[in-house]
């Protein structure tokens, strides 16, 4: 069951960074929803399910984005699978703990990835400081909406259902 949530939180993931990555202000905003999506995943279901967003989601990201196949699914596997263990030894119920765990996550991507293509490529590029912030703010922004929004869609459900078996339930025939 759980498998299913997470291949189902990266094909949101993925179409949600297609659709929304052509809107930006030209390529000066950078965000990453596939790897929000990955760490939405590590931090809700735990190391092993983050693993298998990472994979799926870098790879499918690596595809798409005509360049080296593979380091990109292989940090996001890395950082799911660290976010996700920490997500298990602490308890991340705040936003605020939910939110570091993504900043740094964010951060930590973007390095290991800059730092892979520079052994791949053997040239150490320089790392935009201010776009790997931005980033890192705008992942943070998009996953406290994203678990925001699952912890409140389960209740609201409910009480829709609720409200619907009660004014089924008062009508007089």
């Amino acid at each position: 069951m759980k498998l299913m949530w997470v291949i189902a939180t990266m094909i949101v993931a993925v179409a949600l960074q297609m659709t929304l990555a052509r809107y930006t202000v030209g390529g000066r905003w950078a965000f990453d929803l596939v790897l929000v999506g990955v760490l939405f995943a590590a931090l809700q279901w735990g190391p092993i399910a983050g693993m298998i967003a990472g994979t799926i989601g870098g790879l499918t990201q690596d595809v798409l984005d005509n360049g080296i196949v593979g380091v990109g699914g292989l940090v996001k596997t890395l950082v799911g699978f660290a976010a996700g263990a920490v997500g298990a030894q602490f308890v991340l119920a705040r936003p605020s703990a939910r939110m570091m765990i993504v900043a740094i996550a964010t951060m930590l991507h973007r390095m290991l990835l800059y730092g892979i293509l520079a052994m791949i490529k053997q040239q150490w590029a320089a790392l935009p400081w201010a776009a790997m912030l931005w980033e890192t703010g705008i992942n943070t922004l998009c996953s406290m909406v994203a678990f925001y929004a699952a912890e409140a869609l389960p209740g609201a459900m409910a009480r829709g259902r609720a409200s619907r078996r009660s004014s089924l339930s008062r009508r007089q025939w």
